[in-house]
């Protein structure tokens, strides 16, 4: 295995122009033959640079309306030659087959016809196969054969030489290139084709933009991946403005910060404060400044270190409010310049402005690993199509709007899940308990604390509305409720004892609604 080798002949057949005269010229100059393919010919041919075309290499032309043209010994033999192989290089003369020491391929763009909305035909007419081909044979033969794929190597071989550090390099991006880009026509025939919703074979096509310092702990190893191509905006996308470099845990707590809040992108100025991925905090108000405060209010302990998201352009009085206690990171659409000099004295608080906030109806996959496999589901944009009054009374409209603003929240808090709100606000949260009577507690006991550190007369749970992501599989939890003092619930039913326990509310006095759906969140 040669270590560093001259290139005197390449093949250059590239869709994206990008650098190819320069780097064909640089070539050229130093002495390297250049063969060449259709349009790429006739660019570097209108540069002045000299190329034979690939139809007096193979003795072959171009046909098929460019369909087949690489698909010839001539150039896959040049390839895949093992130049050191006795036997080989007897084949080579034999047939009159010269060796291709660099190939430069880009693919037809695919992923950009489909994007665009382009016809079926010509989404198919935009199927590469005998660039893959030749990218699969100068990787393998990356010993002697020297595969570039992406404009930004370029320089490794423009100087005609190549090292074998460099062509394993080269070989390695170039399969990870025709691995995406089957994946990318695999996803398309099975979705947007065939319709399938999980089809036998799930191709995913993973981008690492980001190696992070490490893992949810320490001794724990990670990276950012994000989708390739066409992303629906998400915390991946979002500009950071300041601070230190995102952790694994800001990641996973800020995309749940982003997910709630988005629920509310076209409500009144709300705030959002979460805390290892569960909200602690979540107010609506006439100003955002107001809607902090208010969700603030409702867990000061918890919100310490935590995650803030906004629905509003962040302005400088609610951002120098968010600086008096410790902040990790702060996720809104946009930020004034007031909020920006607020923030700059918090070196290490991270700013991200994501632009427009997600469509939380939008559609789309959750993928979760487990032992041995993945699961895989749609995304839990579900909205209930009606809510259904169940007890003797009805709720007042302020009930219902609470009602709706908790069962919002619940939507995100880990189950089980309750979520007390009152006018706008949550009261109290509880999450992520083995029982749902001990969410109810927890989150009752949370707004009495709320209320003795801000010297309120009482909880806000008195008089509030109480969401549970699931239904009441016992009258236990319902009345711990009552007891917190809820007087409406906001639930989807559907347990065998639903008749207990709106027995139990109607003997309460309670005002509750059922909803046909859950909302669980492992």
């Amino acid at each position: 295995m040669t270590d560093t080798i001259p290139i005197r002949r390449a093949l250059l057949s590239v869709s994206d122009k990008t650098g190819l005269i320069d780097l064909a010229r640089a070539l050229a100059d130093g002495g390297t033959e250049l063969v060449s393919t259709g349009g790429t010919a006739k660019a570097i041919r209108d540069a002045g640079i000299a190329v034979r075309d690939i139809s007096d290499l193979t003795g072959f032309p171009e046909m098929m309306d460019g369909r087949v043209k690489t698909l010839h010994p001539h150039v896959h033999g040049g390839l895949l030659a093992v130049r050191d192989n006795p036997e080989h290089v007897a084949a080579m003369e034999q047939h009159g087959i010269g060796a291709i020491d660099l190939v430069v391929v880009n693919l037809y763009p695919f992923e950009t016809t489909v994007a665009k909305g382009a016809a079926r035909d010509e989404v198919i007419e935009n199927i590469d196969i005998g660039g893959p081909s030749m990218v699969r044979s100068a990787a393998k033969n990356h010993a002697h054969v020297a595969i570039v794929t992406d404009p930004e190597d370029y320089a490794l071989v423009a100087t005609g030489t190549t090292s074998l550090d460099d062509r394993r390099k080269l070989a390695a991006k170039a399969y990870a290139a025709t691995a995406a880009y089957d994946s990318m026509i695999a996803s398309w025939f099975a979705f947007a084709d065939q319709g399938e919703f999980f089809p036998p074979t799930l191709p995913m096509i993973l981008e690492r933009p980001q190696i992070l310092r490490y893992g949810e702990n320490p001794h724990q190893q990670a990276a950012f991946y994000q989708h390739r191509g066409p992303a629906l905006r998400g915390i991946g996308q979002a500009e950071q403005v300041q601070g230190k470099e995102l952790s694994y845990n800001n990641l996973n707590d800020a995309d749940a910060a982003l997910q709630l809040i988005a629920e509310f992108r076209d409500g009144p100025p709300t705030v959002v404060i979460v805390k290892h991925a569960n909200p602690c905090g979540v107010a609506t108000s006439e100003t955002l400044l107001e809607a902090y405060q208010a969700a603030l209010a409702c867990d000061t302990v918890s919100a310490f270190g935590g995650i803030i998201a906004v629905n509003r352009p962040l302005d400088g009085a609610t951002a120098e409010a968010m600086t008096h206690i410790f902040t990790e990171v702060v996720v809104a659409p946009a930020a004034d310049d007031a909020a920006k000099a607020a923030f700059r004295a918090k070196k290490n608080l991270r700013l991200l402005l994501t632009g427009d906030l997600p469509d939380p109806k939008r559609g789309g996959f959750e993928v979760k690993a487990i032992g041995g496999g993945w699961l895989v589901q749609t995304r839990d944009n579900g909205v209930p199509a009606d809510l259904k009054v169940v007890t003797k009374r009805q709720p007042s409209e302020q009930e219902l709007a609470d009602c709706r603003f908790a069962w919002t929240v619940a939507k995100h808090v880990k189950s089980n899940a309750i979520v007390y709100a009152k006018d706008g606000a949550t009261a109290g949260i509880g999450a992520g308990q083995m029982n749902r009577l001990e969410s109810a507690r927890i989150a009752a006991w949370k707004a009495r604390d709320a209320a003795e550190k801000a010297g309120w007369p009482e909880p806000r749970t008195l008089g509030s509305a109480v969401a549970s992501d699931a239904f009441f599989p016992f009258a236990d939890g319902l009345l711990a409720a009552v007891e917190a003092g809820a007087t409406a619930v906001i639930q989807p039913g559907g347990s065998i004892r639903d008749d207990e326990v709106i027995a139990a509310a109607d003997e309460a006095g309670l005002a509750m609604v059922f909803t046909g759906m859950r909302h669980f969140r492992h």
